[in-house]
Formats: C-alpha cells, sequence, structure tokens
C-alpha cells in the first residue's frame, strides 16, 4: 500500500510461448523463471497482493507453490500471441476490483528486485503521474541506425547533432526494459496502455534490465546467475 492506495501486482504468464517454449517455467537460477517475479513481489514493502495470471494449470500450480495468488484462469482469447498486455491487465482489474494501482511484472525480467519495484512504485506516487515505467540506457544509440532500402541504400533514422563524431558525444536515449510497469487503475481503463504522455522513467541498471525472449537470452541470464552465486558464495566463505 502506498498513500493509502492498496496495489495489486499481476505477473503475466500465458503457456504458449514460442521463442522459448515453456519459458516462464525454464529454469534459472535454480529455479523456474517464473519464480524470480513471485519473489520479488512478495518481497515488496508496498505491494499489497501477487497474482499470476494465465491459461495454463501447470504454470498456474507452480505459481502457487512459490507462493502467488491465482484466483482466476486466464481466458483463452486473452492467451494468443497477439494478446496485448493492457488487456491482460485489465480483465485481472475486472476479476479483482478495488485496487488503485497496478503493478505489471513480466516473468522474462528475473534480475528486477523488490528495491526496483518499489522505487517505481513510489516514483508515480511521488511525480502524481499516470505511470511509471522501468527503462535501461539503449546499447546503440538511434543516431548511428539506418534505413536500408530495396537497392541496399542507406539513411538515416535519426540525424546526429553536428558535434557529435564520437558514441561518447551522443544524448543517451533509454528504451523500455519491460521489467517494471506502475499505473493507476483508472489510467488503464482510460486510456487502455501503459505508457502515457506524462509517464515517468525510472533508469534501471542494465545488469539488472536483461529481458528473456531468446534461447540466448536464457543461457546469458543462466551464467549471469551462476556467476552471481559464486561471488556470493565466496565473499561469505570463512576465511
Amino acid at each position: 500500500m502506498i498513500a493509502g492506495k492498496q496495489v495489486l501486482a499481476l505477473i503475466p504468464a500465458r503457456g504458449g510461448s514460442k521463442g522459448v517454449p515453456r519459458k516462464n517455467l525454464r529454469e534459472a537460477g535454480g529455479r523456474p523463471l517464473i519464480a524470480w517475479s513471485i519473489e520479488a513481489a512478495r518481497s515488496s514493502a508496498l505491494v499489497d497482493r501477487v497474482v499470476v495470471s494465465s491459461d495454463d494449470a501447470e504454470i498456474l500450480a507452480v505459481a502457487r507453490k512459490w507462493g502467488a495468488e491465482t484466483p482466476f484462469t486466464r481466458p483463452a482469447e486473452l492467451a494468443r500471441d497477439d494478446t496485448p498486455s493492457i488487456d491482460v491487465a485489465l480483465h485481472a482489474l475486472d476479476a479483482l476490483p478495488g485496487y488503485e494501482t497496478l503493478v505489471l511484472l513480466q516473468p522474462t525480467s528475473p534480475l528486477r528486485t523488490a528495491a526496483h519495484i518499489d522505487a517505481c512504485i513510489r516514483l508515480r506516487e511521488e511525480r502524481g503521474v499516470s505511470s511509471a515505467v522501468s527503462v535501461s540506457e539503449a546499447a546503440h544509440s538511434p543516431y548511428w541506425m539506418y534505413f536500408v532500402d530495396a537497392a541496399g541504400a542507406m539513411r538515416r533514422v535519426l540525424t546526429p547533432p553536428a558535434a557529435a563524431e564520437r558514441r561518447q558525444d551522443l544524448p543517451p536515449v533509454y528504451a523500455l526494459n519491460g521489467a517494471v510497469y506502475v499505473a493507476s487503475a483508472a489510467a488503464l481503463r482510460a486510456g487502455r496502455r501503459f505508457v502515457f504522455d506524462d509517464s515517468a522513467a525510472y533508469v534501471m541498471p542494465a545488469d539488472a534490465s536483461l529481458d528473456i525472449d531468446t534461447e540466448l537470452d536464457l543461457t546469458i541470464v543462466q551464467a549471469l546467475m551462476e556467476r552471481m552465486h559464486r561471488a556470493s558464495n565466496a565473499a561469505t566463505a570463512p576465511r
């Protein structure tokens, strides 16, 4: 709860993922991928309820095992490849009335922590805006990107500032990292989206912003978690 407002954390996890089959249940760091988001939400100081929305019985069972609630099964028409996240969010708000703030946590962001969630919730409340969304600095600047036509000719996507000759000279740009979306329920219902003209950006570091869309992404996250585990064990080992 924040400022007297009930906060619902929603973790959308349909069963039909294509790029990484059954990705929400794939192991990362010794546990199912979805467990990391459940644990982060349950550790939040501001989230009142943690709910998983899925059409898949196995995912729902694993979610309950790790401490999330599963008060409904998502309808099949809201679990297609092209189903917008906003439709899933509005379904949950309709099924669970009374929450003034919704936090959407995609299970493909396992390195996002409770601290990130709480900071994003506080940012939205402090700014008094429709939503706050997590972003990270883009690895590649759009100033160095090109359109390529059928003949192979290149045309810049954006014209860089006149004085910019090196990457370091370019202004930083940020991209949604998919880790945390916090919005007022009223704004979601009225605008049917998560990013508004007044949305506040919550900047996360790159090493916490990894988003799993491919098998390579999963391999990288697994390796990173293993390295973090070894470093933690080394730091706590008796000397």
